[in-house]
């Protein structure tokens, strides 16, 4: 073989490689696009984009076409190089040329494009896509014929096509995205989008305003009671009752009554006719049910009840919101009358509040999937209604019981978990 047909060898034997480096480059750079940036950019009408997902859309013909090519080319790359090996060392040049032509292969045709297209996939797969297509079309009865053979072989295996799950995100998996999307979404947005998928763990009961706290026209107060009950009222909603707050006869809008407000002879009757008609919402409804319920219904408010039918609270579509957005307020802790900031660090904290409320306050974790109050988780705690002031910790907390009355935690100061110090070495 003269020296002209050797450099011509070896030319080739370049050119495969470059190849095989091609098809390393194509297969990571395609497995690792971003599934759902891809759609996006699909939809916002990028070429390359739509082009490698028509190729996703069938991973089998695929992954077919870059094996062959692959395949074809390092086996051919293979033959040059034993050619020339043989020309050059003689018989030995079999031995040289498998050892330098797997080193080569593997740093220039393996290892290196492949580490290239998995860190920039999208500058690999969108070029790459151009070069794809045509030659799956131009190899498709090979590829088909080999997906022929390898989906009876995986059959055989008991492996079916169809098993492969679906590429969509479970609500932890979106969580997670979420969370590792770093400085491309605001800490505030990530903690709203978090909030949105927990709505379904959280139900009214977690969120409304309990029973006790319910502010209402009783139709069995005299009438200037209830007319100066209307008139100074800071609520726009208040569900009217007679005599006990499970008698709901209905919910009055004070944008209702504002002309009434001027009037000294209203009567109840007056009341009544302006109320709606009152809406009830089991206790265990999920947050997220709730909010499309206020959606379709085009409601606000509502009244919450047990399953026997007793009033429980109330909730209102603003309590949802704030599962959202947080808290209204600026400053919660120093607004709430149910949270105040004492000296030392500590918190007084009344007895009905929230146990959710608290922890969102105070950016505390106070167990919530038992009692709903401080009140109830004190008592749960102790394992029986204290009839003294009494210490105990609850989940790392000291909370001291400051007022008992009618067999209730009225109030009770509570320490902030103490910070474990870290060991020091010898």
């Amino acid at each position: 073989m003269n020296e002209t047909s050797l450099t011509a060898l070896f030319i080739l034997l370049v050119g495969l490689i470059i190849l095989s480096g091609f098809f390393s480059s194509s297969e990571t750079g395609m497995m690792s696009l971003n599934r759902y940036r891809l759609k996006h950019m699909v939809k916002s009408g990028h070429k390359g984009a739509r082009r490698a997902q028509n190729l996703l859309n069938r991973t089998d013909q695929l992954i077919g076409v870059i094996l062959i090519g692959n395949n074809f080319v390092n086996i051919f790359a293979s033959s040059i190089a034993t050619v020339i090996a043989i020309r050059v060392w003689g018989d030995a040049g079999i031995a040289i040329a498998t050892v330098l032509l797997t080193i080569v292969i593997l740093i220039f045709a393996e290892v290196t494009p492949k580490t290239l297209a998995a860190l920039f996939p999208e500058k690999i797969a969108f070029p790459a896509s151009h070069v794809l297509g045509p030659l799956l079309k131009i190899l498709y009865p090979l590829v088909w014929a080999v997906n022929l053979f390898t989906g009876i072989i995986l059959r055989l295996l008991g492996v079916s096509s169809a098993q492969a799950s679906e590429d969509h995100l479970s609500r932890e998996e979106l969580r997670t995205v979420v969370n590792e999307a770093g400085a491309l979404i605001p800490a505030k947005h990530k903690d709203m989008l978090v909030s949105i998928l927990d709505l379904d763990n959280v139900t009214v009961n977690d969120i409304m305003v309990p029973r006790n706290e319910v502010v209402g026209v009783d139709l069995e107060d005299d009438t200037d009671v209830i007319l100066r009950q209307l008139k100074t009222s800071q609520h726009t909603r208040l569900p009217v009752f007679s005599g006990d707050i499970n008698n709901i006869q209905g919910i009055l809008h004070l944008r209702s009554v504002a002309r009434l407000r001027q009037q000294d002879d209203i009567d109840k009757d007056m009341v009544l006719q302006l109320c709606a008609e009152p809406y009830f919402i089991p206790e265990s409804t999920p947050l997220n049910t709730q909010l499309l319920n206020f959606q379709k219904g085009r409601r606000r408010f509502g009244i919450v009840v047990d399953e026997y039918g007793d009033v429980l609270g109330l909730a209102t579509l603003e309590d949802i919101l704030e599962e959202i957005v947080g808290e209204f307020t600026t400053d919660f802790a120093a607004t709430s009358m149910d949270i105040i900031p004492q000296d030392n660090g500590t918190f007084i904290i009344d007895g009905s509040a929230a146990v959710r409320s608290i922890n969102k306050t105070l950016g505390w974790k106070l167990p919530t999937d038992g009692p709903k109050t401080l009140n109830g988780l004190i008592t749960e705690t102790l394992e029986n209604i204290p009839d003294t002031n009494v210490c105990l910790k609850v989940d790392g907390h000291r909370v001291e019981v400051l007022q008992i009355k009618d067999n209730v935690v009225k109030a009770a100061i509570v320490h902030p978990r103490k910070k474990k110090k870290r060991g020091t070495g010898s």
